[in-house]
Formats: structure tokens, sequence, C-alpha cells
């Protein structure tokens, strides 16, 4: 290995490490109470070497939140590349987010805490661009399968296959908002579930979407 590419391999080490210690200190604090000195010293570095890989407090953050991003895109993809039929594509689609949420509730905050607009001017454009395409890529995946589900049948072919991914996203990710804030008010005001309500909710869209022959294999597959 020549030194140009030791000194390449080295800095990436160090990004990493830098992001090792940015996620501990954001997981625990937020955006909004954690410092670049914290996270300096939890990564054992000074706060002058962050500032060399990363330009703000905010640049950082978006960075790590794009950690949780790719997790999640890798487990979308892998569902994309089975030979599952489409309705069982998207009934894992639904399942995994739901997953991804009750294990991973602080990427899942910050995901959430994006949508700020405080937020979006502290982020250099070129991070922005990178996170538009990250993200890109994740609904790429799900509207990419209902589109096939439009073609093959399984899926009612008068729906926008974007309309209905914002649907099922906006609809999910409300109610797990509200679970991880609330879900223990609910349980003793109303005596409701919101995990069972999410399920609910998201049984009754995934059945407006298909046509006859969709709900009777998503049917099938919920008894099993």
């Amino acid at each position: 290995m020549g030194i140009p590419e030791r000194k390449e391999r080295e800095k990436e080490h160090r990004k990493e490490e830098i992001l090792d210690a940015a996620q501990k200190v954001f997981f625990e604090k937020g955006l909004v109470m954690a410092t670049m000195d914290e996270i300096a010293e939890s990564a054992e570095l000074s706060k002058g070497t962050l500032y060399i890989y990363y330009k703000s407090k905010e640049d950082l953050y978006l960075t790590v939140m794009m950690r949780g991003m790719e997790s999640l895109y890798e487990k979308y993809e892998r569902i994309v590349a089975t030979d599952y039929s489409v309705v069982k594509k998207v009934a894992m689609f639904v399942e995994v987010y739901n997953d991804f949420f009750n294990a991973n509730r602080s990427f899942f905050r910050m995901f959430h805490f994006f949508q700020t607009p405080q937020f979006h001017k502290q982020v250099s454009d070129e991070l922005k661009q990178t996170c538009d395409t990250q993200s890109a890529r994740l609904w790429d995946s799900v509207i990419g399968v209902l589109k096939q589900g439009m073609e093959e049948g399984s899926i009612r072919s008068d729906l926008n296959p974007v309309e209905v991914t914002i649907i099922l996203w906006s609809s999910a990710t409300t109610l797990m908002l509200r679970n991880d804030s609330e879900g223990e008010v609910w349980k003793l005001r109303r005596n409701i579930d919101l995990t069972h309500t999410l399920e609910v909710s998201n049984a009754l869209l995934l059945e407006s979407i298909f046509t006859d022959r969709g709900r009777t294999e998503f049917a099938a597959l919920k008894q099993r």
C-alpha cells in the first residue's frame, strides 16, 4: 500500500471514529443539547480536528443519521432482491419499518428532527445533496415494487405509486412518533395500545391498495 492510499485509509478510519463518538453523544443528548466539545472529548480528539472533517455539528448529526438510513435501505434491498410476490414484499416493507422503529428509536428520532426548517439552514449543501440521494434510494425501493404490483394486477392500477408510498410512510411514522412520546399515556387514559393501533392502520391501508387478488393473498399471509 502506497503513502496516499494509507493516508486515505487513515482518514476514513478517523471519520468512523468521530461518527461513533458523535452517535453516542447525539443518542444521549440529541442535537440541541449536544456540543462539539463533548463529541471531541468522546472521540479523544481536539474540537479543531472535528471541524477538519465536518463543517458543523449539524453536518455531523446528519452524517450519523444517514447511517440509520443506510441500514434501513440495506434491509429494503434484501427484500427487493427476493423472489417473493409483490404482496409479500410490501407486507415485509411495513414489517421491517416497524422493526426498525422498535430496535432503533434513536435513529428514528433523528429522522424526524431533520424535518425542522432550522436544521436545514445549518447543513451544508453538499451533505444535503448526499442525504437527498440516499433518501431517494429508499423511496425508489418501495415505489419500484408498487409499480411491479400494479403491472401484475395485485395492486390497484388507478393509484399513483409515489402517493401510495407517501401515505404508507406518513401514516406509519405519525403513529410511531406518537407511540414513542405518548405510548404510556394512551394506555393509561384510553386503554389503547398504539403498537396494536399501528398494526391495524397498516393492515387497513394495505388492504385498500390491493386488488381483490392482492387482498386474498394478503389475508392468507396474515393467517400464517
